[in-house]
């Protein structure tokens, strides 16, 4: 069964930094597209960021460039969002995803619909 598991997230004081990671089970991220999204109360779900197969390319939403870094590590079948400076409209549920690719693919998409798999979410607020 595939599935994707993401521990982490809580709660965190604007100006501070977390890491969620995100671990792949059932089968291997190599051959994966990897995206986070978030959702916040009475909001659509948007992309935040995403790295392709290959790790050589990554998108990130306008909202969170030059403070949050997506990274992966295939060999613990992981993929990672750092997120710094963090402030209160960052409050959200957080979904790692992934969609199969070829391996070295440069693909990478922030739209959510591209994406077959989904974590099942964790909760990330911040506040004083």
């Amino acid at each position: 069964q595939l599935q994707l598991v993401e521990p982490g997230g809580g709660l965190v004081q604007p100006g501070g930094s977390l890491r969620l990671s995100c671990a792949a089970s059932g089968f291997t991220l190599d051959y994966y597209t990897l995206g986070w999204f978030r959702q916040a109360p009475g909001k659509a779900r948007e992309g935040v960021s995403c790295i392709s197969s290959s790790g050589g390319s990554t998108n990130y939403a306008d909202s969170v460039k030059g403070r949050f870094t997506i990274s992966r590590d295939n060999a613990k079948n992981t993929v990672y969002l750092q997120m710094n400076s963090l402030k209160p409209e960052d409050t959200a549920v957080y979904y790692c995803a992934a969609v199969e690719r070829m391996y070295g693919s440069r693909w990478y998409s922030l739209r959510s619909g591209e994406y077959d798999y989904w974590g099942q979410g964790t909760q990330v607020t911040v506040s004083s």
